[in-house]
């Protein structure tokens, strides 16, 4: 039996393509050009960082992230706030809490993210990061502080996800149950795997979530 639902922060909840479009403008790329190199980094396994090589190789992105906050301190620049939210996460994650389930969210994010999840008052019991863990997915480590967090044996906690290198297949080696969230670029490429069929689910939305659940 499910007792806990933890959720990823990126294309789970959060909606990245503002943060990605403002990243276009500030490389000097149509947005069109990034989001296709970001969705080819995708579809080789490559890291999301790797597209900024390939739009402006030699970039320091720390530098760059630096540089950025200098030079326009009240702007989100590659950051995200309550508009960036998917439409049916407010809605899910409080019929999950009212159906009786620990709603935890802890994703791959730097530590600035959880001030940000925590202004947005979203029904969840606790939030996390991997920097505020110094551990990251899909290390071991860090599903074991999820469980740790959860209170919860293994086998009782789903961790959802839109991504089965960083989400699915480690909760999965973790004894957790998973759900495949097919949405964003590695969403929708990572549900056409064969490895899809070792999600306990895959689903389009928090909805379709919550109907397989409650």
């Amino acid at each position: 039996m499910i007792k806990a639902v933890v959720f990823d922060v990126g294309e789970t909840l959060i909606d990245e393509t503002r943060i990605w479009s403002r990243w276009a403008d500030r490389l000097g790329v149509t947005r069109l050009t990034f989001m296709g190199v970001i969705g080819g980094m995708a579809a080789l396994d490559r890291s999301y960082a790797d597209a900024f090589q390939v739009v402006r190789p030699g970039i320091d992105i720390d530098a760059e992230v630096a540089a950025w906050a200098r030079e326009e301190p009240g702007s989100l620049r590659n950051r995200f706030d309550a508009d960036d939210l998917y439409p049916d996460v407010r809605e899910a994650l409080q019929a999950l809490r009212d159906a009786g389930h620990q709603v935890i969210i802890a994703g791959n994010q730097p530590v600035e993210a959880y001030d940000a999840l925590a202004a947005m008052g979203l029904p969840a019991d606790s939030i996390h990061t991997s920097d505020g863990w110094g551990v990251a997915k899909p290390q071991p480590e860090f599903f074991a502080k999820v469980a740790a967090v959860a209170g919860r044996e293994p086998r009782e906690i789903l961790y959802v996800g839109d991504r089965l290198d960083n989400d699915v297949l480690p909760a999965k080696q973790a004894g957790m149950r998973a759900a495949l969230l097919r949405r964003g670029p590695w969403g929708y490429l990572h549900a056409e795997r064969p490895e899809a069929a070792r999600a306990d689910m895959v689903v389009g939305d928090l909805h379709a979530l919550v109907r397989a659940l409650v």
